[in-house]
């Protein structure tokens, strides 16, 4: 594996705080060979990850000084670049190495952590993206989550969006991207309607997904996840894993928006937050309006692994 690349300044110490309004959460970043405090990590104007969206990425996060699912996280980050045609001078091995490095330097044990890759900027500003340099970046920032500790513990309320989801014809949703201009409006839709986030409907109007995280529905003690038009989140995979474990049925299949309102239990799922409850949707209560019994079971299965050799990895701190 390639040796770890030393800081090249002083990073912040983390008790430091910004009072610039453009500052951003404390961490480190990885690019160009080095590792710097995250609010001095910059991307050129004319990287055609910003002008055009031309990215993707994957999200990992520590928890308690361990990262939970790395190898999952790095892999799916490698079959984007390769769909994509893309390349980084760096093996699945150097990455996690990187990764691990941004957040023991962070200090951070808790963290969410992203690895990313963009076309990079042409040195001619050609519009042919075969000219272009690609860019490798890393960073880690303290842990966020889709649901705040309140949310956690009475349940999401959500709102299903008339925005349809970029269809899979378009953009492999397979390819963790930064296309999320109808994710972002579905969430104003959701803000207007007294709601907390959104879900959006794929081209047939059934159930897709909402911005960042997967749903499932539960109902007479089995889970349905929409099948198409969405991204095959690890948190997702995780739920199928522990269903599996505990003999409860799992599958992947259209979710209409009706089966969703008409459901025993919801919850959604997300590297930022992990399994976390639904208990209304378009103002009014999934089933009794409570936390039910199997997301209940699933989240403290699923925070359990956090601790668990096989499926976690100790974080290198200094």
């Amino acid at each position: 594996m390639d040796q770890p690349v030393t800081p090249s300044r002083p990073l912040p110490r983390l008790a430091e705080r910004h009072t610039d309004p453009h500052a951003y959460p404390e961490g480190v970043a990885f690019l160009d060979g080095q590792f710097v405090p995250v609010s001095q990590a910059k991307v050129s104007v004319l990287d055609y990850g910003f002008l055009h969206s031309d990215a993707t990425y994957d999200t990992a996060h520590v928890w308690n000084g361990r990262f939970f699912r790395l190898d999952l996280h790095i892999e799916r980050f490698f079959g984007g670049l390769k769909l994509l045609r893309m390349s980084i001078p760096f093996d699945r091995e150097a990455v996690a190495g990187i990764l691990h490095d941004c957040v023991a330097l962070s200090g951070h044990r808790s963290a969410y952590v992203e690895m990313l890759c963009t076309r990079g900027a042409s040195p001619t500003f050609s519009r042919d993206p075969r000219d272009a340099v690609n860019r490798f970046m890393a960073f880690a920032v303290p842990f966020g989550s889709v649901a705040n500790a309140e949310q956690m513990e009475r349940g999401l309320h959500v709102a299903i969006s008339d925005r349809v989801r970029i269809p899979p014809a378009s953009v492999d949703p397979a390819i963790k991207n930064y296309h999320w201009l109808d994710l972002v409006r579905g969430l104003y839709d959701a803000y207007d309607r007294g709601a907390e986030t959104a879900l959006l409907l794929d081209f047939d109007g059934n159930v897709a997904e909402g911005p960042g995280f997967n749903v499932f529905a539960v109902k007479d003690g089995a889970l349905t996840t929409p099948a198409v038009g969405v991204l095959p989140g690890i948190t997702r995979r995780t739920v199928f894993d522990l269903s599996s474990e505990i003999g409860l049925p799992a599958s992947a299949a259209a979710l209409s928006v009706p089966a969703l309102k008409g459901a025993d239990e919801v919850f959604i799922t997300s590297t930022a937050g992990g399994i976390m409850p639904v208990t209304r949707i378009d103002g009014a209560p999934v089933a009794g309006g409570t936390v039910g019994a199997v997301t209940a079971r699933l989240k403290a299965l699923y925070w359990e692994r956090h601790d668990d050799p096989a499926w976690s990895t100790a974080v290198r701190y200094p």
